[in-house]
């Protein structure tokens, strides 16, 4: 076989072992499942067995050197010291079967191992890989299966990707947080020009490739210039020339801060080569990203005992290092000594032989089985699932713990905040490197340590960019000056002649760009005030001017409701205030030109544009106020009457005003409608409710969903059709649809008639649109009858309304037409005229204040009444007068409380209905007898009914008398009462009575109640739960009163038990006695002092 061949065999088998394995992966663990069934989520409090499979390369027995940083035999005793704290955190439940497998760091090995590890363990978690590539499978399987994997590698950019490695968390800070590490000290540095150089030596790791490649594309997506980058292989800089090249083509040109990422060896090539260039001096500072605090890359210090160690040395001052931030705490050291002890001992495996210290990835690797645990005690507590790998996941992201290396902060995307540190080499002679400062990664702040000082060889830190720019453009040698004498003098003329040019338009540039800062059209809603009186008078005469939609100057008509333009007073006069539906607003360069334009715009039959107010959530358009309303309101006001000369009037108005917008840098309205035309003091009509398109655009978040409503179709009735057809219609509209909507308003005043006035024809706006649409020949228009309208009218609605936008004339045109209309009208000034619409106005305007004042009465009478049935009038006539209403102490009141005997089950046989008809039925009996006595009901709580005399307007020892009469009266009336859908039961009412001090006031603001407070309202409640059905219980104090009257028939009862009061002697009410024409008229008499 050919080596083609073979080459093609290779490649096929490239493509399709990988696709094998997906397929494998997922049908082997249905295989699985169909054949013995998943496993069902334990129960509460029963032992749980948890399958964890570790994936890590194993340590090869042949060799010495450290390939990984992240050997099994140096994370597993982590692991092991993790698993032994499980039964302190899931207590007595949980069994952990621990599978180990060498992952090779091999993604074909690896996606093997995971396919195995889950068919034949069912694994419920898996720990690892931690090398790039291997981890990618992995990755993308447990996601599938919705297995939790926690790892300390896949550093890489394409893992923070959750949506495609759903399941995965990372307890080692990703490459992207060291990225974000790198930004904040540049920025703290104000440094903005960077250049890259990373080693690219091994196609299987290239964990430089992915590290620096982070922190390349985390400048360069936040703002700072597009660094260059440039990567080697090992063997290409083993010639010193070949990296000079490189720091001369990619570096000097355009950095003078070097990122670097490769082995120690490289390193020190790289600074002798920078030094030998000169870039050492102070002018660069070079930064090597050490990814690992490991001896993965070799020896980073200057020393070889070979000859370059001196210039290598020098050369070590500008060089700094960012990594990860080693804990230094006494927990982590003997954490660290542990690990030693048991990977000798366990696993034989030596750090000290092969010269490694416990790296940050062996307390991460301990820490991920912790966070596994406590997600899983967690799950346990509440009985859920420990195999629902989604909800683990999700437990383990967003949250914060005590690690071994301290608290240990997972953020949202299940991604750890690792701290960095910034190494210095402050002892240049042996080489070492020490800590100059740190970088919290939640807090996400640098922090210089206290007492290091950087040896910059400049003194101070490398500027962004060097006085004579990178390529010495902005220095000039000395030895050209003759030459630098003739490129000024040409440069001179040039500038004076270019100056003499464009001095014209800078000066106008300068003026507009103060005019867009300055921004004198904005209005801080504060200095906005507003009158109540204001306000009443302004929904008299207000116009119907939509505050409901983005397009805030239309006529709305929802139901009956109207809704009216809202106003306020700004620097003494009053003003239109149209609200718009903007969450916030972006001062983008396209809106303040917007109303740089409105604030030029003035004309006669415009309204004036006073300004905007931008602050949430008061965010509008203010504008001159017209008092008269839209011409809308006047044309749907049958009391104003339009000749045929003022309607002309009012139409060449609209037309004189459209022509000015036209030829402006507005250039269209967009939704030209009668509502849009208001009407001042002068009875002049002027447009508004144009421009700002920009700003008047709503947010989509703040739209309201009308597609289908009556109003939504309403609004576009003035449309013109090519507009309609569009899926969206433009704010600004165009010229010609302005025209077609001039059209629609010129039949509207005619006729007089609703907006698009079809005669004999009732339809919906909905329909109306619809056949506006459809464009069928004929077109569907508005009526146009020349018996009722004037031909020159019909002919100029024919011509706006054209179908075809280019048969349309313009407003040049119309204003020709229109100029033409009201030359009859030439003879009478317009004074006479407005003077004759005014009387004609203010007639009506009697008429109607006359009809709302006495609306406003019999409103007032009602409200009045309502407030009598809630408050005692006393009270309310006090309330109306605006006087506080304090608590007031009564020496003497009677007080009655009754309910219905069995009410409970009665309402139990009942429905709800029933029960509340039977009270209503019942309480407006009470209502109509308590109305004939000098006492006030209270309130009513369910069959509970309670009435007092005495209060609020005293009424001497009378109080008891009426209460008595009324308790009689009421026994007597619930002997006849019926039950509606119970005619043949008869309700049991039990009284109870008693009379004495009490204080009453009204409580609270929102329906205020009228509260009586005191050991008396106790008693006779006490009176009444302690009577007996269809009888009258009194006490020995109201029984004193009663006696003075000398008509009232009484009963001993005797000694009674009551809570809280001991042993009371009450009293029956029997009756009361009457003379021979039926009255109570005996003499009363006083009480003996």
């Amino acid at each position: 076989m050919g080596t083609t061949e073979c080459q093609m065999l290779t490649t096929t088998a490239k493509v399709l072992v990988p696709l094998f394995m997906y397929v494998y992966a997922v049908t082997r663990p249905m295989i699985a499942t169909a054949q013995n069934g998943s496993p069902p989520p334990p129960r509460a409090n029963t032992e749980v067995t948890i399958t964890m499979a570790v994936l890590l390369p194993d340590w090869p027995l042949v060799t010495t050197d450290l390939q990984y940083p992240y050997y099994k035999q140096m994370l597993t005793p982590g692991l092991d010291m993790a698993l032994e704290k499980y039964d302190q955190i899931v207590p007595g439940v949980l069994n952990v079967s621990v599978i180990h497998t060498n992952s090779q760091c091999d993604s074909g090995v690896t996606q093997i191992s995971t396919v195995d590890l889950r068919y034949q363990y069912l694994t419920d978690v898996f720990i690892g890989p931690v090398c790039e590539y291997a981890m990618a499978p992995t990755g993308r399987f447990s996601a599938h299966w919705s297995v939790p994997i926690l790892t300390v590698g896949g550093q890489a950019l394409g893992y923070d990707n959750k949506l495609e490695y759903k399941t995965l968390t990372r307890l080692s800070g990703p490459f992207s947080k060291m990225a974000r590490y790198i930004r904040d000290y540049f920025t703290y540095q104000n440094w903005n020009h960077t250049a890259f150089m990373y080693e690219d030596s091994d196609t299987n790791y290239r964990d430089c490739q992915f590290g620096a490649g982070a922190a390349y594309f985390g400048l360069a997506e936040n703002g700072f210039r597009t660094p260059e980058a440039v990567s080697f292989k090992e063997e290409e800089i083993e010639d010193p020339s070949n990296i000079n090249k490189l720091l001369r083509d990619y570096v000097m040109p355009n950095a003078r801060i070097v990122v670097m990422c490769a082995s120690g060896d490289s390193i020190r090539k790289i600074m002798l080569a920078a030094h030998e260039l000169g870039m050492t001096n102070g002018e660069y500072a070079f930064f090597n990203i050490f990814l690992f605090d490991s001896n993965y890359f070799g020896d980073v210090t200057w020393k070889r005992g070979d000859k370059d160690d001196e210039a290598a040395k020098q050369a070590y001052r500008s060089l700094m290092t960012f990594t990860l931030r080693k804990p230094e705490t006494p927990k982590f050291e003997a954490f660290a000594a542990e690990v030693k002890e048991r990977a000798l001992r366990d696993y034989n495996f030596s750090f000290d032989a092969v010269g490694e210290e416990v790296n940050t990835f062996v307390g991460a690797f301990h820490d991920a089985v912790i966070l596994y645990a406590l997600a899983l005690n967690e799950t346990l507590e509440e009985g859920g699932n420990p195999r629902d790998g989604k909800t683990l996941t999700h437990r383990m992201w967003n949250r914060t713990f005590e690690g071994i290396m301290g608290n240990v902060t997972i953020d949202s995307n299940g991604d750890r905040e690792a701290d960095y540190s910034l190494l210095e080499m402050t002892d240049i002679e042996n080489g070492i490197f020490t800590v100059a400062g740190h970088y919290d990664g939640v807090a996400k702040k640098y922090t210089p340590v206290p007492g290091v000082v950087i040896d910059w060889p400049g003194k101070t830190p490398p500027k962004d960019v060097p006085d004579c720019g990178f390529k010495g453009e902005f220095c000039i040698e000395e030895d050209d000056t003759g030459f630098t004498v003739m490129i000024m003098m040409i440069s001179m003329v040039v500038v004076i002649i270019v100056a003499a040019i464009i001095i014209i338009y800078v000066v106008r540039k300068y003026r507009l760009e103060m005019e867009l800062a300055n921004m004198v059209w904005k209005i801080k809603w504060e200095d906005i005030t507003f009158n109540n009186k204001m306000d009443k008078q302004r929904k008299l005469t207000g116009s119907r001017v939509s505050l409901a939609s983005g397009e805030s100057g239309q006529s709305v008509w929802g139901g009956n409701q109207q809704i009216f333009t809202v106003t306020g007073y700004y620097k003494g006069n009053i003003i239109a205030i149209k609200k718009v539906n903007r969450l916030r607003v972006e001062l983008t360069r396209n809106v303040l030109i917007d109303f740089k334009h409105m604030r030029d715009i003035s004309h006669d039959h415009v309204t004036k544009f006073i300004g905007a107010c931008i602050d949430p959530p008061n965010i509008s358009v203010m504008t001159e106020y017209c008092p008269k309303g839209s011409l809308q309101d006047i044309l749907e006001n049958d009391s104003i009457e339009l000749d045929e000369m003022f309607k002309y009037s009012l139409l060449y108005d609209i037309v004189k005003g459209m022509y000015y917008l036209h030829n402006s840098v507005i250039q269209t309205h967009g939704n030209l409608k009668s509502s849009n035309c208001v009407v001042d003091n002068r009875f002049v009509v002027k447009i508004t409710d144009f421009g700002l398109h920009s700003f008047r655009e709503p947010d989509h978040a703040f739209e309201p969903d009308e597609d289908d409503s009556f109003q939504y179709y309403q609004k576009r009735l003035w449309s013109a059709p090519e507009l309609l057809r569009l899926p969206e219609m433009p704010l600004g509209g165009t010229q010609k649809a302005d025209v077609y909507s001039f059209g629609i308003i010129v039949q509207e005043v005619i006729y007089r008639e609703s907006v698009f006035y079809v005669a004999n024809v009732d339809l919906s706006p909905k329909e109306i649109i619809h056949k506006v649409k459809q464009g069928n020949k004929p077109t569907f228009r508005p009526t146009l009858d020349r018996s009722t309208c004037p031909d020159e009218i019909c002919s100029l609605c024919n011509r706006c309304w054209a179908e075809e936008p280019t048969d349309r004339p313009d407003f040049s045109q119309l204003r020709i037409i229109m100029r033409k209309l009201n030359k009859q009208n030439e003879g009478r000034s317009l004074v006479d005229n407005l003077l004759s619409r005014m009387e004609q106005y203010a007639t009506n305007l009697e008429a109607l204040v006359l009809e709302r004042t006495e609306a406003f009465y019999e409103e007032k009478r009602k409200a009045e009444e309502l407030l009598y049935q809630i408050l005692p009038r006393p009270v309310a006539e006090e309330l109306k007068k605006g006087k506080p209403v304090t608590a007031e102490s009564f020496e003497c009141v009677t007080i009655y409380f009754s309910d219905i005997v069995g009410f409970t089950s009665l309402s139990s046989e009942s429905t709800p209905l029933q029960v509340v008809d039977l009270l209503n039925d019942l309480y407006t009996c009470f209502d109509s007898i308590v109305n004939n006595y000098d006492v006030y009901k209270v309130e009513t709580i369910g069959d509970a009914y309670m009435v007092a005399s005495g209060l609020p307007v005293r009424n001497g020892d009378f109080h008891a008398r009426e209460v008595a009469r009324m308790s009689l009266a009421l026994l007597s009336a619930i002997k006849t009462f019926k039950i509606r859908h119970k005619p043949d039961r008869t309700l049991m009412l039990r009284i109870g009575l008693h009379s004495g001090p009490v204080v009453a006031g009204v409580v609270g603001l929102k329906m205020p109640r009228y509260c009586l407070f005191g050991d008396t309202v106790n008693t006779a409640s006490r009176m009444e739960s302690n009577g007996e059905a269809m009888k009258i219980h009194i006490s020995s104090s109201i029984k004193k009163i009663l006696d003075l009257f000398g008509t009232f028939v009484i009963e001993l009862r005797g000694e009674v038990e009551m809570k809280g009061k001991g042993k009371q002697t009450t009293y029956w009410l029997l009756g009361e006695l009457k003379d021979k024409n039926g009255l109570c008229d005996f003499k009363y008499q006083e009480i003996p002092v």
